[in-house]
């Protein structure tokens, strides 16, 4: 009886795990493409530029798709465009098995930002139906399971280069892979989900229709002035995370001394502490959503500040503690952003309101690494970090006086 209770409980959980799963494959993806650029470099006789612009191509596409997604959720149902998306990526995937021009390569990327833009805000808005009562779990282990992507991807890259693939470059195995595994994905996704989700399906469309005057329903959330304060903090968090993200590297071997090897050692634990997100998503369904905001962004905060000042004192331990810090408040934030958002979101324009926030928050992200990169240049790396440390304190406050004012 226990061993078949323990069975009922888990599959309870396989929406959870099959839209996890699709996220991996998204973020793995995304994060395959820049340990490759010397092999696509040597393949397609293209330089650093070219291929830094394509990649930007691809980012700006998942940009471009997250409000059009969470507003097809609420017009069609959020199955429908997850399944949709997956299978899109996979096909992109699957068309770089064989040996193509340049322009295969920047066409499927570009396929691929839209394939797996679609993912992100609607799996919140699904999961939040799916789990209402335990959304922070269920978000942070969404997040958790996407950061892996990021994880694997070179790890796997790595694998495939000694084994020989009669198709082309050993490179073009990862993609096969990947393309098969997302059709999969997408079938099961399709099937499966359905059944656990009764409530989603294409019934929204009366409360959502896609007219001037639908899309008006979505920007009118912005004129609440506490929707508005947290989407502020949203985005000056984004700005502090992706400015942070795109140069810790070089801040750490320019200006902190430290030698290439300890410094990617440090950059993989930044990651790593993604694994909180796990335990900031289950707190925040039982203390609150307010007080882990504030707590774990204070804790990026003061973790940033650290790192700066004790930069050209302090050894790589020190320097290293510091940047995990960093990662435990930024990753921890993350899940319990979403629970808060799809809690002060309305039920009918759940979807393409995350998907405003997310657009705002993204573009943030996007410009982020230009402005620390020039800033760096001009002034120098510390004030640049600086910049960020400011922005996070800034999100802090503000999620203090919402806090405050609850």
């Amino acid at each position: 009886m226990a061993l078949r209770e323990t069975v009922d409980r888990l599959r309870g959980y396989d929406v959870l795990v099959l839209t996890a799963t699709i996220w991996f494959l998204a973020k793995f993806l995304r994060y395959a493409f820049p340990p490759l650029f010397d092999s696509f470099g040597a393949s397609y006789g293209v330089s650093n530029a070219v291929l830094g612009t394509a990649y930007t191509g691809l980012m700006l596409v998942y940009a471009a798709m997250q409000f059009p997604s969470g507003v097809l959720a609420d017009r069609f149902g959020s199955v429908g465009v997850i399944t949709a998306g997956v299978v899109v990526a996979a096909v992109a995937a699957l068309a770089l098995v064989v040996d193509s021009p340049f322009l295969v390569l920047v066409g499927a990327m570009l396929v691929m930002g839209a394939g797996t833009g679609a993912h992100k805000t609607v799996a919140v808005r699904l999961l939040s139906r799916a789990y209402p009562a335990r959304t922070g779990r269920a978000l942070g282990v969404l997040d958790t399971f996407g950061a892996f992507g990021g994880v694997v991807a070179p790890a796997v890259i790595v694998a495939v280069a000694s084994v020989s693939f009669p198709l082309g470059d050993s490179w073009r195995l990862l993609f096969l892979g990947a393309g098969l595994v997302g059709l999969a994905l997408g079938a099961a996704f399709r099937v499966r989900v359905p059944q656990r989700l009764p409530d989603d399906s294409a019934g929204d469309a009366a409360t959502a229709a896609v007219s001037a005057g639908g899309i008006g329903q979505y920007t009118t959330l912005l004129r609440d002035p506490r929707f508005a304060v947290f989407a502020l903090l949203t985005v000056l968090f984004s700005f502090t995370y992706n400015g942070f993200v795109a140069f810790a590297p070089l801040y750490l071997t320019q200006e902190a001394g430290l030698t290439d090897a300890t410094a990617s050692l440090l950059y993989s634990a930044l990651f790593l502490a993604s694994l909180v997100q796990l335990v900031t998503g289950d707190l925040s369904d039982r203390v609150g959503r307010l007080p882990l905001i504030v707590g774990t962004l204070g804790i990026a905060s003061v973790a940033l500040t650290a790192l700066i000042a004790l930069t050209g004192t302090a050894g790589p331990p020190v320097l290293g503690v510091a940047l995990v810090a960093v990662g435990i408040g930024s990753h921890g934030f993350r899940p319990v952003r979403g629970a808060y958002l799809m809690s002060a979101i309305p039920d009918d324009v759940a979807g393409g309101g995350l998907g405003v926030v997310r657009t705002l928050l993204m573009a943030a992200g996007a410009i982020a690494p230009a402005i620390v990169g020039t800033l760096s240049e001009v002034a120098g790396f510390r004030p640049a970090f600086a910049l960020l440390a400011a922005s996070v304190a800034a999100a802090t406050a503000l999620g203090a006086v919402l806090w405050l004012l609850e």
